[in-house]
């Protein structure tokens, strides 16, 4: 899981779905802690960044140049 690398505004898919039914969600703050939020509902959620390396499944790349 460590070998994942994500960016600033990345989607990326979690294990579990949101209980909107998504499970894709989108990169919108990087730290000690990530905040993504939901593409389905438009929540947004913190989790440390252990926690999160954990829940994710897969990465998405659309932040190619960054802002």
């Amino acid at each position: 899981m460590a070998d994942k690398e994500f960016a600033l505004n990345d989607e990326v898919q979690m294990k579990k779905p949101h209980p909107c039914g998504e499970n894709r969600w989108k990169i919108i703050r990087m730290g000690m802690d990530i905040r993504i939020k939901c593409l389905g509902c438009g929540h947004s959620v913190m989790l440390p960044r252990r926690e999160f390396t954990k829940k994710v499944k897969k990465v998405f790349k659309t932040s190619e140049a960054p802002e």
